[in-house]
């Protein structure tokens, strides 16, 4: 039997059926990216004052990258822990105000420095290009933690969607040298399998805010060839291994096409021996921490995040 939406999930699916939106699908990623960009402020919710942010350029494998920086209220000057956030939108929408909210609620409930990467998209820049900025990013972080007041023994990736994507596959580079080592993989709905043949493909096709089609679009842009698909830098729930991966937290949202690939990428972590704190959110829909403003659930999936964070290097 199938969980009950919950209300704000309801409330929110609601109001974007009356939009008649055109679906994502149907128009260019320009469009896309257009469109996504003036709907995303209308369902964040207030920006939480932190202690600073400030905008950067770093070096990366194609030019520079912008990369915004975050410290939260109460981060210590040095040797604070360190989160790389990697935000979502297929690898094709998505920016650095997209997830800003949820940076800045990071970096305050963490007491941490955030830094999130404005990574190249797709199609223009297709797998692994956008992958490459990110683990740029992550090299950054390691390489300046003494400037950035931070400890590089305790940085940790995550992200939601796409960016918990890129963040499991930081995670399983990070075992042999490719990344720098993490202390934390925090996971939000993350996409785990590019082949997308889950049954929760089929039991949320349509309906529920991110369709099957959406996603099929998001991927087939992002992908080079079929023979992408299948690579665990796309799909890591595909990887031969998981051993030695970074403890992880992982959310899932009950009526979400992504949550049965979420929930077995939690399952394959616990069987390679890696520490997983799953959450799972049965009456929500995919995106629904990036909706503070109709959602009290999203701060509350940081929270928990930030809790399996503290829990891991407790542990240590």
């Amino acid at each position: 039997m199938t969980d009950q939406l919950d209300e704000s999930a309801q409330l929110l699916l609601d109001v974007s059926n009356r939009s008649n939106a055109r679906p994502i699908e149907a128009g260019t990623p320009l469009e896309a990216r257009s469109n996504y960009n003036a709907g995303f402020p209308i369902i964040q919710g207030a920006r939480e004052a932190v202690a600073s942010v400030e905008d950067r350029q770093i070096s990366g494998p194609n030019g520079s990258i912008a990369v915004r920086i975050y410290r939260g209220i109460g981060a210590p000057s040095k040797d604070s822990p360190g989160l790389l956030y990697l935000h979502g939108g297929g690898w094709v929408i998505g920016n650095l105000d997209s997830h800003d909210e949820i940076c800045r609620w990071f970096a305050n409930l963490a007491g941490c420095t955030v830094i999130c990467p404005d990574y190249r998209l797709a199609p223009e820049h297709k797998f692994p290009a956008g992958l490459m900025d990110c683990a740029a990013a992550l090299a950054f972080m390691a390489k300046s933690a003494t400037d950035l007041g931070v400890d590089p023994k305790r940085i940790a990736v995550a992200g939601d969607s796409a960016g918990g994507n890129l963040a499991a596959v930081l995670a399983l580079m990070s075992r042999s040298g490719d990344a720098p080592r993490l202390a934390a993989q925090l996971l939000i709905y993350p996409n785990t399998d590019a082949t997308q043949t889950a049954d929760s493909y089929r039991r949320y096709v349509d309906g529920f805010g991110l369709t099957a089609a959406t996603m099929r679009w998001f991927r087939d842009h992002y992908v080079r060839t079929a023979a992408d698909i299948v690579d665990w830098q796309v799909s890591p729930l595909r990887a031969e291994t998981l051993v030695g991966a970074a403890p992880a937290f992982i959310a899932t949202a009950g009526h979400d096409i992504l949550v049965d690939e979420g929930l077995a990428y939690a399952t394959r972590l616990r069987e390679a021996g890696v520490r997983v704190v799953p959450r799972h959110w049965p009456g929500q829909i995919h995106g629904f921490v990036s909706m503070g403003k109709y959602m009290p659930e999203a701060r509350q999936a940081i929270e928990e995040a930030v809790a399996a964070w503290r829990s891991f290097e407790a542990m240590d």
